[in-house]
């Protein structure tokens, strides 16, 4: 709401005559008519100053908006990308998607239009590139490409959603790992100083998303004793119900995003006030937090796996695995055994009161649960 300033984060920078006063009250007098005719509507607002008050309401001097788009996610995964992973930070990480102010409600991406338009590439195609091509099908070895860039794309999507907001946001196809890029028809663009931006002859090749990729035939391969172990797993094979059998990789990935949503359903994590980080571990690449009743554990490490592995929880008694990025039917290796029981141990570890033992695969993402007849936490 203020035209060529770069902010530094100075409150000071915020206030006075500089701000457009007339485009802040539009927004205070919009969201306070909205919310005053449609008392249940809901209002996001996009503002990349990172403006105080934003989601405070009207009545309070605040902008009014219900939430705020975490911007700087979707920019910090891609400038990640660019690298290999090991030289991903997790306390960069960690904080990118915790940068926001306490009680602001934020909508988390991993990515949007910014990151998928031509010039750049989905984060799919950052991971997989031209393997996409060829290597997507089931019916043939994947390439450590291919693999590296499953796993990975699971995992950016679940920390995301589980340390980034309030809320998440996904864009057209990310679902799935669409691959590629959009552009709309477009001609050449003549600027003032002479210079040609060409265009594309006004082509609609990439002008679509490719939702025919994700089919319904993902299990077909699947071998036919295979079961869905964990509870959220036969949730996201209940929605299979047949299609085209293009057999593709796509399918898992769009299984585990379902799954990533009965999990949010079922234990309402991303609006539950308990959130601890309580390890991000350089050297193992391990980032361990609690949010809600869940205990997650990711494994960003590209080779090391890690048998009784330590890690700490708020509630005593015993877990279960209830989301497993490495599930078969997500795509994964199957390294883990969802019938597993594990008990927790008293004793502070990484300042949390008691702690348990895991198996850790090297790329994965593991959410565990208290046992359904333990109480909710509470803070």
């Amino acid at each position: 709401m203020k035209m060529k300033v770069a902010f530094t984060g100075s409150y000071n920078e915020y206030f006075g005559y500089a701000t457009d006063i007339d485009a802040v009250v539009y927004l205070m007098l919009v969201n306070d008519l909205i919310h005053g005719l449609f008392p249940e509507a809901v209002t996001v607002g996009e503002d990349v100053s990172g403006m105080p008050t934003f989601c405070i309401p009207v009545q309070d001097g605040g902008v009014g908006f219900d939430y705020r788009l975490h911007m700087a996610i979707a920019d910090k995964w891609i400038e990640l990308l660019k690298k290999p992973d090991e030289y991903w930070e997790m306390g960069d990480i960690i904080h990118t998607l915790t940068n926001r102010r306490w009680s602001e409600k934020c909508i988390a991406y991993a990515e949007s239009h910014d990151q998928a338009l031509v010039g750049d590439k989905t984060i799919a195609f950052w991971l997989m590139d031209k393997d996409m091509y060829e290597f997507m099908a089931l019916d043939r070895p994947a390439t450590p490409a291919v693999d590296r860039g499953i796993a990975f794309h699971k995992m950016i999507r679940l920390i995301t959603m589980g340390l980034g907001g309030e809320g998440y946001l996904n864009f057209m196809g990310n679902e799935f790992g669409h691959p590629e890029w959009i552009d709309f028809p477009r001609g050449d663009q003549h600027l003032p100083n002479g210079a040609v931006i060409p265009g594309n002859n006004f082509s609609y090749d990439k002008c679509r998303r490719r939702f025919d990729l994700e089919t319904d035939e993902y299990a077909k391969l699947l071998k036919p004793s295979f079961t869905p172990t964990t509870s959220l797993a036969k949730s996201a094979t209940n929605h299979m119900t047949g299609g085209d059998a293009d057999y593709l990789r796509y399918r898992g990935l769009q299984e585990f995003d379902q799954a990533m949503q009965h999990l949010e359903e079922k234990y309402g994590f991303m609006t539950s006030e308990h959130l601890y980080i309580s390890r991000k571990d350089e050297g193992d690449r391990i980032v361990v937090f609690e949010r809600g009743d869940l205990v997650f554990i990711f494994n960003f490490h590209w080779s090391n796996s890690y048998s009784d592995y330590q890690v700490g929880c708020l509630k005593p008694g015993k877990y279960k695995i209830v989301l497993d990025s490495d599930d078969l039917l997500f795509g994964g290796f199957n390294r883990l055994d969802h019938n597993a029981e594990y008990f927790s141990s008293d004793g502070w570890y990484d300042d949390r009161p008691h702690s348990f033992l895991v198996y850790a695969p090297c790329r994965t993402v593991v959410v565990y649960a208290p046992d359904e007849e333990l109480e909710p936490v509470k803070d």
